[in-house]
């Protein structure tokens, strides 16, 4: 039985953020997405994430934050630096936009508490999250009691996808019913390419790894 409440979406119109609406759509009564521009290479993104929006009957809106782009030396921002293709041993790869789940999650609560909704949903995932500290349980957790805090309010951020890799994420687009959906209109791709991506950056990498995974045991 869906919760007669509102949930909003922090959406990219990706693999992750998709299932993430699907997953809303099959839980809550309404709906509504929230999109970032941050100054990044692949803003194609937000077009591909309006499409399936109004597709799916969600009400969408974009926000810029594109000042994250003047405050950090990052390769999604950055036109002129190398995307690293693996992760290095030492450090995060330079893909990591510091701060960047951060700030979304705050402005979607911002959002969210003018619109009296108490519910956020984020596709983070500490089983497949690429290095990226901001995409851990506990820094979730953590943001989450500091919203509270400082909207002395009471909201409840979703991560359906938290303890799922990419090959359990797209078992639960299937399940879902949007397998074919997110694998042919979403956009993963750092390069800004439509569904299996440029098959070299390392987002296109995990969504394939998992990919062939998934259709291996699904035709066994």
């Amino acid at each position: 039985m869906k919760k007669k409440e509102t949930a909003l979406v922090c959406f990219s119109g990706g693999q992750d953020s998709t299932t993430c609406l699907f997953w809303a759509l099959s839980r809550f009564e309404s709906v509504e997405a929230v999109c970032f521009v941050y100054g990044q290479k692949h803003v194609k993104e937000v077009d591909v994430a309006r499409k399936i929006a109004v597709e799916a009957g969600v009400p969408f809106e974009v926000l810029d934050v594109s000042l994250i782009g003047q405050l950090t030396h990052n390769s999604l921002t950055d036109f002129n630096m190398v995307m690293d293709k693996e992760k290095p041993e030492d450090s995060y790869p330079n893909t990591f936009v510091p701060g960047r789940n951060m700030v979304f999650l705050t402005f979607a609560a911002i959002k969210a508490f003018q619109k009296g909704i108490h519910h956020l949903v984020t596709g983070v995932s500490q089983a497949d999250f690429s290095g990226y500290p901001d995409c851990r349980d506990t820094f979730i957790r953590s943001l989450n009691v500091s919203l509270n805090l400082a909207m002395d309010t009471h909201f409840e951020i979703h991560t359906p996808l938290m303890w799922r890799d990419k090959e359990a994420v797209w078992k639960l687009s299937d399940e879902l019913g949007v397998f074919d959906l997110v694998r042919n209109e979403t956009l993963t791709c750092y390069n800004g390419i439509l569904a299996d991506g440029c098959g070299e950056c390392p987002a296109c990498k995990l969504r394939k790894h998992g990919l062939d995974l998934y259709l291996k045991h699904r035709n066994e």
